[in-house]
């Protein structure tokens, strides 16, 4: 089904050359993405093409550490008034992003070819998340609610942009922003954890996310966690983070129920997905501190072709937090905590799934046809006894 939905993708890339660089530049920058967007309808689809690269246009320019600060605060803050002009760039970034940036003329021009009612959503996310990222250039993510500042203006506000979008279009009802907003935190800390050897060695300077309240409870300073000789404490602040993350899990199930549009749901639902799928196989895993802790392929085509329904969804979300709780450690200092959070998701999954909560319901038929069959032999036994 997900080589099906790829080929479909393929023949589905406009031969208009701003549109044809867009969904290439999609496909090349995120192909999982690019293949989760391609059943929303046409008119959707080309806003959320380009707001994702807007986003990740914006992203690159944060992200590159060889920008002075003092070039790059005004150009995340006046972020939301280049996508208007389709002849700006900047060059920046590496590889598929150097490209983009290079050639950022193209998504303007899609841009300014959207509807008004897209135009407008995209343009406010841009301008407020160029703004929140400009504050934290030079401030460092100290505590957890720095972290979820942080958070909120690189993702939660990506979650809160999307359903904008969608309620654009006509397909949705607009979410209360808690909801969308849990969303892209969920998805923003995985990457977080899952990068982080990526991030502590980017030069010329490492890229530092983990907040200082959860990592100084166990080193003195963040780049210690990737030594060996701290492996133990490393996967204790890991699982930290973990837990940290998982908070936002039933918020997140939340919103995704309250997607109507069997396209928009699965769109949404598979990131979520994957993201459970790798915060369960960082857990416990010093790996992530030598390298890219990432799911198979094979596993991720199973989360592709299988989620059609938030019953599926809730099954996905189910079967990943039965394999993380099997993985926690008694002596793990979090693990009390970590172990609440996990039964409060499957418990969340049971009690609004039908099929978990049949799945979990004692079944008395078969004891009661073994008793029957036990109290028979027992009779045929004693009459047997009986005879002369």
């Amino acid at each position: 089904m997900m080589m099906v939905t790829a080929k479909l993708a393929e023949k589905q890339i406009p031969s208009k050359p701003n549109w044809s660089f867009c969904y290439l530049m999609l496909r090349n920058i995120s192909r999982s993405f690019s293949l989760v967007i391609q059943q929303l309808p046409l008119e959707l689809r080309d806003a959320v093409c380009v707001f994702y690269l807007v986003l990740r246009a914006l992203d690159t320019v944060e992200d590159d550490t060889s920008i002075a600060t003092e070039v790059k605060v005004p150009i995340l803050i006046a972020f939301h008034r280049h996508i208007y002009d389709h002849e700006w760039h900047f060059s920046c970034g590496t590889n598929a992003y150097k490209d983009l940036m290079d050639h950022f003329h193209h998504v303007s021009t899609a841009f300014l070819e959207l509807g008004k009612n897209y135009q407008e959503v995209i343009e406010d996310i841009t301008m407020r998340m160029g703004g929140g990222m400009a504050k934290f250039i030079n401030k460092e993510i100290e505590t957890i609610d720095d972290y979820e500042e942080y958070c909120h203006y690189v993702a939660g506000l990506a979650g809160l942009g999307l359903s904008k979008l969608f309620h654009a279009s006509g397909k949705e009802d607009l979410a209360p922003d808690s909801l969308p907003n849990a969303v892209g935190l969920f998805l923003q800390k995985t990457n977080i954890i899952r990068d982080y050897l990526e991030d502590i060695n980017e030069v010329p300077k490492c890229r530092m996310f983990w907040p200082r309240q959860i990592w100084s409870k166990y080193v003195n300073k963040l780049e210690d966690l990737k030594f060996e000789e701290n492996s133990v404490k490393a996967v204790q602040c890991l699982n930290d983070m973990i837990t940290n993350a998982l908070s936002h899990v039933e918020d997140c199930l939340v919103c995704l129920s309250t997607l109507r549009d069997p396209a928009i749901l699965r769109s949404c639902a598979i990131p979520q997905i994957m993201a459970v799928g790798t915060l369960t196989m960082c857990y416990n895993n010093a790996e992530v501190f030598r390298g890219a802790v990432k799911m198979r392929r094979g596993l991720s085509a199973k989360v592709f072709d299988q989620t059609r329904t938030m019953e599926d969804v809730y099954g996905a979300f189910f079967h990943f937090s039965s394999i993380l709780k099997s993985k926690v450690d008694n002596n793990d200092p979090n693990a009390t905590n970590t172990l609440k959070r996990i039964e409060s998701i499957m418990k969340t999954c049971r009690d609004y799934s039908g099929t978990l909560s049949k799945r979990n319901k004692p079944n008395y038929i078969p004891t009661l046809i073994i008793i029957f069959f036990i109290v028979v032999a027992i009779l045929l036994a004693y009459l047997s006894a009986k005879r002369p």
